[in-house]
């Protein structure tokens, strides 16, 4: 069988459990040398998994929103491995709560860690690759971010956490266009499987199957996370991919729509009409989940 990543390294963070620990797994079985990061010791227990069924991986402990910790955790990879090819950013927390009853210290930890721990990885990666890339040096990177259908369609009692990954999408979005001169491939998934977070929020649509298959097996969603972080990859930029089971889509995001056109500033009096033919000419949107 091809091993789509052979040879190539690769950070995953949030690696010691969920989503995270398939993804290592499976770019172990597609030939990755791998640092594996979480902020607790669940990432050196799957390092040990790896290296136990033949793979190469290095656990880095340690918070990816941390600005220095960040680039050192890209460091690693090039110690270890000679140079980073692909950083799978993953980590993340959620702080469930209606809007009305959130706290400022609930938003303030879910964007930080979700976000800004998707932002210092990629920086300090970017920075690497210019770096390299400037020096003549081949690069061929890939970055796979982790958004989520909460961040495309919003979520009931998510508000933190589906503002930080709509943001995920946006940060992946000008990444495309800032790394191209790079030759850096950027992308994003927004998966759904059963992991420590989603179990407890939706326990009966995550629960395992007593026979048949597992549609919410996280390592359903890992094999088109090494494939992205691949060298097969290089056409594919700037996409969000929605997968989940056996299922796998192009997300379609935001579009300019046709617009009603007059040749001077719309009086606010006549509008109504306006933007109910807008409306009535617009794709109707897609419901928010759990409304």
């Amino acid at each position: 069988m091809t091993e789509v990543c052979a040879g190539r390294s690769v950070i995953v963070t949030g690696a010691g459990q969920g989503l995270g620990r398939a993804h290592a797994l499976e770019f172990a079985r597609q030939g990755a040398r791998l640092v594996l990061n979480d902020v607790g010791p669940a990432a050196e227990q799957v390092a040990v998994e790896v290296r136990a069924a033949g793979g190469e991986a290095v656990a880095s402990t340690g918070d990816v929103a941390d600005w220095d910790y960040a680039a050192e955790l890209v460091q690693t990879a090039v110690r270890s491995y000679g140079q980073l090819d692909t950083l799978v950013n993953n980590a993340g927390i959620n702080r469930d709560r209606m809007l009305v009853n959130m706290s400022e210290e609930e938003w303030d930890m879910v964007l930080r860690v979700d976000l800004k721990g998707h932002f210092a990885p990629l920086r300090h990666a970017a920075a690497y690759w210019r770096d390299r890339f400037k020096s003549g040096d081949p690069v061929a990177a890939r970055v796979v971010n982790t958004s989520s259908g909460a961040g495309l369609m919003g979520s009931v009692g998510q508000g933190n956490y589906a503002a930080a990954k709509a943001g995920i999408v946006a940060l992946t979005q000008v990444a495309v266009v800032e790394f191209a001169r790079y030759d850096v491939v950027v992308n994003a998934i927004a998966p759904a499987a059963r992991t420590p977070m989603t179990e407890a929020i939706f326990a009966e649509a995550m629960a395992r199957p007593a026979r048949g298959f597992d549609a919410m097996d996280p390592a359903n969603v890992s094999p088109l996370v090494a494939w992205l972080g691949s060298d097969e990859a290089a056409d594919v930029t700037g996409r969000v991919f929605e997968v989940s089971g056996g299922e796998v889509s192009v997300a379609d995001g935001w579009r300019h729509g046709k617009p009603a056109v007059r040749d001077s500033r719309w009086p606010a009096a006549e509008l109504g009409p306006v933007i109910a033919d807008l409306l009535a000419r617009a794709e109707p949107a897609t419901p928010v989940y759990g409304a």
